[in-house]
């Protein structure tokens, strides 16, 4: 991410100090009980249907 948007995702934005990562989670049943843990939904954002250009804009 720092090469792409030149955003260091390690940098502490409190503190300056670096973060570590403490653990990867593999199985979607381990992000299941941590977003329950935290109180999360676990279903994702609803997506709008796609739609065209504004009339106007056929002018």
């Amino acid at each position: 991410m720092r090469k792409t948007f030149d955003f260091d995702v390690f940098a502490c934005v409190r503190c300056g100090g670096r973060r570590s990562v403490l653990a990867y989670v593999k199985q979607a049943r381990g992000v299941r009980a941590i977003l329950e843990h935290l109180g999360l939904p676990m279903a994702g954002a609803r997506l709008a249907p796609a739609r065209g250009p504004h009339k106007a804009a056929w002018g």
